[in-house]
């Protein structure tokens, strides 16, 4: 995860911090007992118990598919994390850029109709109004003040949960053992070689666990496979859009990566191309 401590990543490391992150954890743990408003209609939460990418919007685009075949009328609600807009406003791709909702909301919006607001309450009752059967938040879980009716905790099979610490010590933004118990599902995207902590945890309280994968649009593979690519990312964790990729059978010839969220620049884009190019 690009700008994360590496010793997130190390099975004892953070020491000297653990006890700021037991502190942090503390309160978040409080926060998370917090029994939030309700929403009037049905509430999907999508988290993940660390810092970074897990997979949470695939995720929720997955979910809002499911629900759109079975003639739901999803909304997304979204806290628009990078956009200045505090909200509640319902996204308009052809209006609203990356620096006023945030560059999920946008991709989220391509599906179902979104709301982006920092108070989630307000959001949801925005999305109610507006005609939602069912909200699926695509982030949130450590938010107590909306009620969620189903949460889906989503974990990266590779990295799993790192050292096991809290924020600031870990990647963690709570015990793993009290997010584990708020929700009803733990899916685990990849491999799950570094994901034994999260299983185990969520077997011990029956939590069910789930496996999937992110699978590549196979017309934007087709595109691809012929040729030699640059591949670039401003995600969580760039390193798992490389692999997907590889796997792909893709031809990655160079590779770049950007902080999570990275605003492209004009630069960028020209440093980017020259490379491509070369």
């Amino acid at each position: 995860m690009i700008g994360a401590p590496d010793f997130w990543w190390r099975k004892r490391g953070g020491a000297l911090l653990a006890p700021l992150g037991a502190l942090y954890g503390a309160v978040a743990w409080m926060r998370l007992k917090a029994k939030g408003g309700g929403a009037g209609v049905p509430v999907i939460c999508l988290g993940n118990p660390t810092v970074g990418g897990a997979g949470k919007t695939p995720a929720a685009l997955a979910v809002a598919h499911l629900l759109l075949a079975a003639h739901e009328r999803p909304f997304f609600l979204t806290r628009g994390y990078g956009g200045r807009l505090s909200g509640p406003v319902r996204v308009d791709p052809a209006f609203h850029h990356a620096s006023d909702v945030g560059d999920e909301a946008l991709l989220l919006a391509r599906l179902a109709p979104t709301i982006v607001a920092r108070d989630r309450v307000a959001g949801a009752k925005a999305a109610r109004l507006g005609g939602a059967s069912v909200i699926v938040m695509d982030d949130g879980f450590q938010n107590p003040s909306l009620a969620k009716n189903l949460t889906i905790l989503m974990i990266d099979g590779r990295r799993g949960v790192g050292n096991g610490r809290v924020i600031p010590a870990g990647p963690l933004r709570a015990p793993l053992n009290a997010q584990i118990a708020r929700a009803q599902a733990l899916v685990v995207v990849g491999p799950a070689g570094g994901a034994a902590a999260a299983i185990d945890a969520a077997r011990r309280r029956d939590v069910p666990v789930f496996h999937g994968r992110l699978e590549p649009d196979r017309n934007s593979l087709a595109a691809l496979t012929s040729r030699k690519v640059l591949a670039f990312g401003g995600i969580g964790d760039p390193e798992k859009f490389f692999a997907t990729l590889t796997a792909a059978g893709v031809t990655v010839a160079g590779r770049v990566s950007f902080a999570d969220h990275h605003r492209y620049t004009a630069a960028d884009a020209q440093a980017l191309v020259a490379r491509a190019d070369a």
